[in-house]
């Protein structure tokens, strides 16, 4: 057996422990956490897919992350991604979560944010470029260019839900 997710359902409650690849070919819905990083500056890391990624090869994502672990919070395994895919420990900040249709498959996807200050060491197998954007560049790419679509989806509705956070205040 392979990488082992928890199956959720619509209100993201586990209904049984799969392999990863079952729940994708069956399009059953389980957890993934994603993490935004910022800098110092408050630009956002924007990296590229490696050419030989199993998953997304060659395009570019706003967000880092995986799937979630069994027994596993959201915020935990996103901290976990931070560590393993730019080699930095931060403490992930959550900030949505939705159930994404996602172009492989269904999945509950947990957006967090991390200001990143230490120099970063990514990891080749996950990222073949990187930059730090300002939101507005961040923007315009996300919308002109081989973004994946899941986190063009996520980019709309952190977007939407920061518009709404101002409107409030």
């Amino acid at each position: 057996m392979g990488e082992l997710v928890e199956r959720v359902d619509e209100q993201d409650r586990v209904v049984a422990v799969v392999d990863r690849a079952e729940a994708i070919r069956e399009r059953w819905p389980h957890r993934v956490a994603t993490i935004v990083c910022r800098d110092g500056d408050g630009r956002i890391l924007v990296h590229r897919r490696p050419d030989d990624a199993s998953r997304f090869p060659g395009q570019l994502n706003w967000m880092l992350g995986g799937a979630v672990d069994v027994g596993e919070s959201y915020e935990e395994a996103a901290a976990r991604e931070l560590a393993e895919e730019l080699g930095v420990r931060a403490v992930p900040r959550f900030v949505l979560k939705f159930l994404c249709d996602g172009v492989i498959s269904p999945y509950w996807l947990g957006l967090h944010e991390a200001v990143v200050i230490a120099p970063v060491r990514p990891d080749p197998a996950e990222v073949a470029w990187f930059d730090w954007l300002t939101e507005p560049e961040l923007e315009e790419l996300v919308h002109r260019s081989a973004f994946i679509p899941d986190a063009r989806e996520a980019f709309d509705r952190y977007r939407a839900q920061d518009r709404g956070r101002a409107h409030e205040e």
